[in-house]
């Protein structure tokens, strides 16, 4: 890494929510151990750690970002994400994948080849929207039936 790009200032996004503190800060930087085997299969396949974390994030949220092409590859996250029973404490697993139903079906309105000033008022939209969707299902009964 050169000197200059060490010592840039790095971009911060302003949080949604004031619950976006500590554990769920949005302007995270996470150092951690990487499995051994993960860097080793990374590096065979030549796609670097960081941009491997990134598309699983991106196709587990279902963001707008780079969609074609993914939609088998989100199904199988969605599918991890449930069988690994990641919130099934508080939804059911129809909760959950409408849950995912609705995400996808927001950045599925992402105004590809759109304008700036298309693209913007999307993405004004789209942050109101997420703040109305979270909203939805957190104050939803949050227990199995």
């Amino acid at each position: 890494m050169s000197k200059k790009s060490a010592t840039a200032k790095k971009k911060t996004v302003k949080p949604g929510f004031e619950w976006q503190t500590d554990a769920y800060e949005r302007n995270a930087e996470f150092r951690f151990i990487l499995p051994e085997q993960f860097l080793l299969l990374c590096k065979l396949v030549g796609v670097p750690p960081e941009e491997m974390i990134r598309d699983f994030m991106d196709n587990l949220s279902c963001a707008s970002w780079h969609r074609k092409g993914r939609d088998e590859a989100k199904a199988h996250l969605i599918n991890y994400f449930i069988m690994h029973g990641y919130g099934q404490h508080h939804y059911t697993e129809e909760d959950i994948r409408t849950m995912f139903k609705e995400m996808d079906a927001l950045g599925l309105l992402f105004p590809e080849n759109g304008s700036r000033e298309a693209i913007d008022r999307y993405a004004a939209w789209r942050d109101e929207h997420h703040i109305y969707w979270f909203n939805k299902w957190f104050t939803k009964l949050r227990r199995n039936p």
